[in-house]
Parts: structure tokens; C-alpha cells; sequence
């Protein structure tokens, strides 16, 4: 897959098509207003709840969409598989790993995280106000299902059909189901091993260290969920970046997998 992450040295800034994925769980307009305050010259914007989940789905609190809606999303905004993609968002935070992850479900062959976000990337190159509409495109696309596990296939491991590791990216505390600020109950998949995702933060940046390393090896079948397939999208991202190539991510996630099944409390570590 590549480097899924890159510093602002890094990226090349001619002829790239960047994409603003900048959002607040708790304010949901100020990605937008983010955006239009000042984003990266041509860059387009991508709102977590109103592109990249159907909302109107009872499939968690942030649903996988539909390979339909998807299509209409990345043809509206004019892209093309031939397009250079760097993802950015307020840095550090799960919105760009979410965005780069349905592009690459999808099927788009060059995208790329800015490590470091708007600041650092506006620290680079001048931002715009200036909104750019690109003509809408036609795809043909190419989807990549081996990078998405639906609740069966999440099934299939707690029932041991199927030998791959859960990875809880949420806190621990939610995970061994001593609070649950967010969904009905409390507890995760069983099976399933946790890795709180905000361990990857460094210095406004996301970067793998030893301790996930140590917690899933490079050839293991990896399957990561979080609270609503939010936070688990860095988790996935950085282990790509590591060179992962055996994972999956449980869109729907624990929200998802109380509408149907039992919970776990306690630890499996």
C-alpha cells in the first residue's frame, strides 16, 4: 500500500488534489467553518456525517454508506483514480484516516495523509479562501472489499470461524466496560484486544511506536473497530503505514454490534 502518512516536506504540491476532511464530534459545523476561513489552494471539502457515513442507516452511530453514495460523493467533487490526493485535517485526529479510508476502499490508488494537519500545512503554502467547484467525473470503480469487515464477518472471528484479532481503538476504560459515555452498553466485542488510538498522538502527529508493535504482529489478520468506526480509522492508517497488510476496519463497530449481539467486559490483554 505505501506510505499512508506524510510531513509537509514530504508531499508534492504541484498538480495534487487536496481534500479538507476538518470536523468536530461536538461542533458539526466547524469543519466547514474551518474550511472556509482558510483551507490548502484548490482544495475541496468532505464532511464526516453528510459524506462519509449514512446517517440515515440504524448500522451504529457513523454507518458505513453505500457504494452508490460513495460514487455520487467522489464523482461531485470532481475526482479522478488518476489523482494525486493528500487528506488533511486539524491534525492528529481521526477525519483525514476516515477520509483516506473510503478513498482507498474505493479504489483510488494515490492518497496521502498530511501529518500534522491544517497548521502544518498552512505553516508551508499559503491558504485561500477561494472555493473551488470542479466539474463532476465519471469512475469506474474498482472497490476494495477485502479492506471492509461487516458485522458477520466480526462474527465470524468472536465465533472462531475465523482466526484474526479484534483491536479496539477506544479508551481502555470503555473498552473493559467500566463507563460508556456513548452507546447503550457497555463493554466490547468479545474476543477483542485494545489499543486506545490517542496512543499514536505525537507532537500533533500520528505515528505507530512499540507498544502497537508489540500488541499485533505484522502477518497477523487484524480487524479494528471503535466506538463508530470513527477513531478506529487512525488505528488502521498507522498500521498500513507500518507496512500492515492484513486488515480490515469494522465501519460499524461496537454502536453497530449491540444491535445485535452480547458484549464483553473485563480484559482479554
Amino acid at each position: 500500500m505505501g506510505k499512508v502518512f506524510k510531513s509537509v516536506d514530504e508531499i508534492q504540491y504541484e498538480g495534487v488534489r487536496f481534500i479538507d476532511a476538518r470536523f468536530d464530534l461536538q461542533d458539526k459545523e466547524a469543519g466547514k467553518k474551518a474550511f472556509e476561513e482558510g483551507h490548502a489552494t484548490g482544495a475541496v471539502y468532505i464532511d464526516l456525517e453528510q459524506q462519509l457515513s449514512d446517517m440515515d442507516s440504524k448500522d451504529g452511530r457513523h454507518p458505513m454508506p453505500s457504494k452508490e453514495k460513495l460514487t455520487s460523493v467522489f464523482q461531485e467533487l470532481g475526482l479522478r483514480y488518476e489523482d494525486q490526493i493528500v487528506v488533511y485535517d486539524q491534525g492528529a485526529a481521526p477525519f483525514a484516516p476516515r477520509a483516506w479510508w473510503m478513498l482507498t476502499y474505493a479504489g483510488f490508488p494515490n492518497v496521502v495523509i498530511v501529518n500534522g494537519g491544517a497548521p502544518a500545512l498552512e505553516a508551508k503554502m499559503p491558504f485561500t479562501k477561494d472555493i473551488i467547484k470542479y466539474p463532476p467525473t465519471i469512475i469506474e470503480f474498482a472497490w476494495k472489499d477485502e479492506l471492509y469487515a461487516p458485522r458477520q464477518a466480526v462474527k465470524a472471528i468472536v465465533d472462531g470461524e475465523v482466526k484474526a484479532t479484534l483491536l479496539d481503538a477506544r479508551a481502555a476504560e470503555r473498552y473493559r466496560g467500566e463507563v460508556e459515555p456513548l452507546d447503550k452498553v457497555a463493554g466490547h466485542i468479545p474476543t477483542a484486544k485494545n489499543f486506545d488510538w490517542e496512543q499514536l498522538k505525537s507532537n500533533g502527529q500520528l505515528k505507530a511506536n512499540d507498544a502497537l508493535r508489540q500488541k499485533v504482529a505484522a502477518d497477523e489478520p487484524v480487524v479494528v473497530y471503535c466506538g463508530s468506526g470513527v477513531t478506529a480509522s487512525p488505528l488502521y492508517a498507522v498500521l498500513a503505514d507500518e507496512g500492515y497488510d492484513n486488515i480490515q476496519l469494522y465501519v460499524g463497530s461496537f454502536s453497530d454490534w449491540i444491535t445485535e449481539y452480547d458484549v464483553e467486559k473485563g480484559t482479554n490483554e
